[in-house]
């Protein structure tokens, strides 16, 4: 016979009187006041998620839930920060016992206190990206894997690969199969390299990234003392963002929760953004079916945007097929409608928003609370022209910034050195693509082409002076050479240098687009910029004048950047990607064209157009007072004047009701 004594943790109880139904609405309260079981709390967007997860905290404590038996799981730093500070708020004192934090954050606290249940010491060292690649390099040259083999992936893709196969909890044949198809037939090869990355990093005692998640799922799989140990503590569990997890993700908090069942996770499906880098969907969607006690909570008034807005916005996200159903309401009183503004093309686009920026500024509007979202950040170029023409300051939210991405600098590069052939940087970045050609190589190159080309300029020079090299090129590059020899001369031929979009089709014709596969990650994404880049060419009057127009952006970009953080009053340029979270009373959707957005590859199936549409639905939430929605009549092509024509208008925009929004004509 066994009889079951329940130990009560002492500490100092909590009493905070707070009258939670006065504070918090009818939705936000039910969910905040959810009975101990699993929950799934659909949060819309601006409808007060971070509150109600707070008060969920401070309403546990009230229970008599001790601090160490909640854990708290967020997507960033900030957000965890955010969290905690408004729950010390509540409580008004610190909660060290509270685990708050992101994933990878309690997975390295969790590692740290068992590493030796890994294969690991406590000292173990954690690798950023740079390092990592570095780690998978020598693992290419341990295997003799030649590091310009166009047919193996490099260093950056692989890594890519490796955190994908992590995150979606696949074995490295089937996500080759299903996202790397180029490489599906290296998959033992890969499969080699990455059991070789993972016993590398094990020898040094060091763990990337994704090790925090992967090993930490692993050290539960493999000691169920250990997650027993974790279940038992963890009583009440809490994620926010719930949307976003992927697969690992989930299966942790599944396995946290597998003891108690109190798991709460929050999230907006119509937010689900991120599929790209490995989000899974049906995390959230298929949640009630993983927990069949689950109750389902929606947290639906709106405190941030107009009811105009929002009525846009119910409208844009009602075609998607496979979603929780839920509508929108307004706290706030009425506006004006959100516009819908045609424009003749990409420069008249520009003009209309940065003249409404000056407006809005005249009237005493903040820049600082205005946004110009858009798909992609090319889509923005041209904006970019115009606001540093009119002295708008701007800032610029993008990542890596563009220009400086491998891709659109190799691919300018030859433009470079087929105008100035003096260019010794665009030469040597050149020569460096080319297999078996090496730091030393390249400049005995330059060198040698450099005196052949002054000793006789003129007509077809700069393709004699690259043949006059063939005898000094590696073994290994002598096919390579002489194709770029050819690409170079017809770069160079009067024609073609009329034209700086031509030239570019010209560079991805003759071998780029290949090696571009071969040697960089997200292939698809980075062919899409070198086509926005060319269409960006394609209203420029002569090479000359598209380079100089690209080196000024370049720095006006690289500026904006650095001074983002200076104080200063600006209008942001971001991708809807990077602004979800974020709210402005302004907002500037552009280049809302078939093709541009939703994307053409998206739209080749279903799920894909879906997520387009929940892109567009997070755009139009950012909105508080005005929204205003833009699309292009008329858009350069990629590579000659035959496809540059009429834009169709998203089919995004052809979803809401005319009565919604009002017309903008210019004149």
């Amino acid at each position: 016979m066994s009889q079951e004594y329940i130990l009560k943790p002492f500490g100092r109880e909590i009493h905070l009187n707070l009258d939670y139904a006065a504070e918090l609405n009818e939705q936000q309260y039910a969910a905040v006041t959810a009975p101990p079981g699993p929950s799934l709390v659909i949060a819309g967007a601006g409808s007060g998620k971070t509150r109600t997860l707070t008060y969920r905290v401070a309403y546990l404590l009230e229970q008599g839930i001790p601090p160490e038996r909640i854990l708290l799981l967020t997507f960033t730093n900030k957000a965890a920060g955010e969290m905690m500070h408004r729950v010390s708020n509540l409580l008004g004192q610190e909660l060290r016992a509270l685990w708050g934090g992101t994933f990878h954050s309690i997975g390295a606290r969790i590692l740290r206190s068992h590493p030796q249940n890994i294969g690991y010491a406590r000292d173990f060292t954690i690798l950023d990206r740079d390092d990592a690649g570095d780690l998978i390099k020598l693992c290419l040259a341990q295997h003799n894997v030649d590091a310009k083999d166009p047919h193996c992936p490099k260093a950056d893709v692989l890594a890519e690969i490796f955190s994908m196969a992590g995150s979606t909890c696949q074995e490295i044949p089937a996500l080759l199969q299903s996202r790397y198809q180029d490489f599906e037939d290296k998959a033992d090869l890969v499969q080699l390299l990455h059991q070789t990355y993972i016993a590398r990093k094990k020898s040094a005692n060091s763990m990337d990234f994704d090790d925090l998640l992967v090993l930490w799922l692993a050290l539960f799989r493999e000691n169920p003392d250990i997650a027993e140990f974790y279940q038992r503590r963890f009583q009440f569990i809490l994620v926010d963002e719930y949307q976003d997890t992927n697969r690992l993700q989930s299966d942790l908090v599944d396995l946290l929760a597998s003891r108690h069942g109190n798991v709460m996770v929050v999230g907006d499906d119509a937010q689900s953004i991120y599929a790209w880098r490995g989000a899974n969907f049906a995390n959230i969607m298929d949640f009630p079916r993983r927990y069949p006690r689950a109750t389902v909570y929606k947290i639906e008034t709106n405190y941030r945007s107009t009811p105009e807005i929002l009525a846009v916005a119910n409208a844009a996200i009602a075609a998607n097929t496979r979603q929780f159903a839920k509508l929108l309401a307004p706290a706030r009183k009425s506006g004006l409608k959100p516009a819908l503004v045609a424009c003749t093309d990409a420069g008249q686009q520009a003009a209309f928003v940065a003249q409404r920026v000056s407006e809005l500024a005249e009237e005493g509007a903040s820049p600082g609370n205005m946004a110009v979202l858009y798909r992609s950040h090319f889509h923005a170029l041209e904006l970019q022209l115009e606001l540093t023409r009119r002295q708008i300051p701007f800032a610029i939210t993008s990542g890596i910034r563009f220009f400086e991405q491998a891709h659109i600098k190799d691919v300018t590069a030859y433009l470079k050195l087929a105008i100035n052939p003096r260019d010794e940087i665009s030469f040597k970045r050149l020569a460096l693509i080319l297999p078996g050609v090496g730091a030393k190589s390249a400049d005995k190159l330059w060198q040698r082409f450099d005196a052949s080309h002054r000793a006789a300029p003129g007509p077809q020079a700069l393709a004699k002076s690259l043949q006059a090299c063939a005898l000094s090129v590696p073994k290994k590059s002598t096919v390579a050479w002489a194709q770029f020899t050819a690409t170079m001369a017809q770069l160079d031929a009067p024609d073609s240098r009329k034209s700086a979009s031509q030239m570019l089709r010209l560079v991805m014709d003759a071998g780029y687009k290949d090696y571009l596969r071969e040697n960089h990650d997200r292939f698809e994404r980075r062919l899409d910029d070198i086509q926005q880049l060319s269409e960006f060419a394609f209203d420029f009057g002569s090479v000359e004048e598209f380079l100089t127009q690209l080196a000024l952006l370049t720095n006006v970009e690289a500026e904006s950047n650095r001074k983002a953080d200076d104080g200063m009053d600006k209008l942001l340029l971001s991708t809807i990607h990077q602004a979800k979270g974020l709210e402005f009373n302004h907002v500037f959707v552009i280049m809302l064209c078939e093709g541009l957005f939703p994307s053409k590859h998206s739209t080749e199936d279903l799920e894909g157009e879906e997520e387009e549409r929940r892109l567009f639905y997070v755009a139009v939430t950012r909105a508080k007072d005005e929204l205003y929605l833009c699309h292009p009549l008329i858009r350069g092509g990629f590579g000659s004047p035959d496809s540059h024509g009429f834009q169709s208008p998203s089919r995004f925009l052809s979803e809401i009701p005319g009565s919604l929004i009002n017309e903008w004509r210019l004149r």
